[in-house]
């Protein structure tokens, strides 16, 4: 996974509740175990009608929104447990979702691949979503060593949690097995009894 340690970048708005795992990618693409390619399908069924054709009304598909940082609604990533979820948004290009609320499944699996989601309060999440869609071209800057979201160049700060244990891997670009392979020195001399405890 890339280092994630600080990030400047404009946002997509996407202020609708409840969005779940097949909304993100539907089922019927689900039939491929390789992660490449799953971006092209994110929000399929809003990104295209019956028809093929692009819905240029949806915010993905708006010209004057970009950015690796998408602002959804409440309730993001909840439904199934598919893990495809996290891998359509990452492969799009999204490397931080904020919400004010998270499925725990979702949220897991993004962070397993190098996603961050962000949890913020309701009024925070409103007004950064009214700024974002007045705006478009207004930065959100996320620095996880710090752990705080803001808008660029206003007050307008907040901050957020994350398990100690993937913040120390999304710094460092790390999975699991990588954490495990960075430890090997200390993880065989705990084995040998010289150390008693292994720390990142």
């Amino acid at each position: 996974m890339e280092k994630f340690i600080k990030l400047v970048t404009t946002a997509v708005p996407l202020p609708i509740e409840n969005i779940d795992t097949d909304q993100i990618i539907p089922a019927r693409f689900l039939k491929v175990t390789d992660k490449i390619g799953f971006g092209n399908n994110l929000f399929r069924d809003w990104r295209f009608d019956d028809k093929d054709e692009i819905i240029t009304s949806f915010a993905l598909n708006d010209k004057k929104y970009s950015g690796s940082i998408l602002v959804a609604g409440d309730n993001f990533g909840c439904g199934s447990s598919r893990e495809h979820a996290a891998w359509a948004l990452a492969d799009y290009g999204f490397k931080v979702i904020v919400s004010s609320y998270f499925a725990d499944i979702f949220k897991g699996n993004a962070l397993n691949n190098g996603l961050l989601p962000i949890l913020v309060s309701p009024e925070f999440l409103k007004e950064i979503t009214t700024i974002i869609q007045e705006n478009p071209s207004t930065n959100l800057c996320v620095n996880l060593e710090e752990q705080t979201i803001a808008v660029e160049n206003s007050a307008l700060i907040a901050d957020f949690e994350i398990d100690a244990y993937k913040k120390i891997c999304m710094i460092n670009g790390f999975d699991d097995i990588d954490f495990l392979i960075n430890n090997k020195d200390k993880i065989e001399a705990f084995e040998k009894g010289k150390i008693t405890a292994v720390q990142a």
